[in-house]
């Protein structure tokens, strides 16, 4: 039996999986503070008798496009950009600490800072934000959080916590859509981190760029199936002329 039918099955199967990544990324095109998500592939030799002319195509590590996405201003008080490659770190639904670039929040009934989602967001020490009630909270660029109550001064409620990953402990996407450091532990407070007040981050995918990749992917799926259609006549054409030799 000819290699080729496992380099064609892991060929179309990498099509495959691209072409559901590159699907997700043009459904959240419209998600603010999305990063489109990454495949690559390397190619493995595939060892056995005979000539080593066939290769596995297999996934390697998966990671995001870090251009950061446009702005868009809304002058809502409560809505940030962070800039540069600063994120936003609130608290995952499994308590872990976690990064997003979505700065969309909103108080919340019992007068904490969350995100749309329901995730308390966290100041530079790591806690939860609490906000007096009825209070008019400003953002400054620095990240210093400020809420007015009625005709009273205003008072500092502390600093949103703001981190830039590093080469050496770069974020990860989790299961839950949040980022997390590949080491698992917290990442340091950006004390020159800043954010953009009154706007939100778009998404960063490229909509004409994916459609012409998913375009591309489903040509590759195409012919890696015509492959496996080609081995399958070579192995009947080769048990035909054994039966005649025979």
């Amino acid at each position: 039996m000819d290699h080729i039918i496992y380099t064609s099955m892991t060929g179309a199967n990498t099509a495959a999986n691209r072409q559901a990544v590159l699907a997700n990324n043009l459904a959240n095109i419209s998600t603010n503070g999305f990063r489109a998500e990454l495949s690559t592939y390397r190619s493995v030799p595939l060892n056995g008798p005979g000539a080593s002319t066939r290769v596995f195509a297999l996934e390697t590590t998966v990671g995001h496009l870090d251009t950061p996405g446009p702005v868009q201003r809304t002058g809502r008080n409560l809505d940030a950009m962070a800039q540069g490659n600063a994120w936003f770190a609130v608290q995952g639904t499994d308590g872990t600490e976690a990064y997003t670039r979505t700065g969309i929040f909103e108080i919340s009934p019992t007068s904490t800072l969350v995100t749309p989602m329901g995730l308390p967001v966290l100041n530079d020490g790591g806690s939860p934000i609490d906000v007096p009630a009825g209070a008019e909270v400003t953002l400054g660029t620095d990240g210093i959080i400020s809420a007015k109550v009625g005709n009273q001064a205003s008072t500092s409620l502390g600093r949103l916590k703001m981190v830039t990953p590093t080469a050496d402990d770069p974020l990860k996407r989790g299961d839950d859509g949040l980022f997390r450091a590949t080491s698992g532990d917290p990442l340091p407070q950006d004390a020159t981190a800043k954010l953009l007040a009154g706007a939100i981050e778009g998404s960063n995918v490229n909509a004409v760029e994916t459609m012409v990749g998913m375009i591309q992917v489903a040509r590759q799926f195409e012919t890696q199936m015509r492959l496996l259609q080609t081995a399958e006549t070579n192995d009947k054409s080769a048990s035909q002329l054994l039966n005649v030799q025979g």
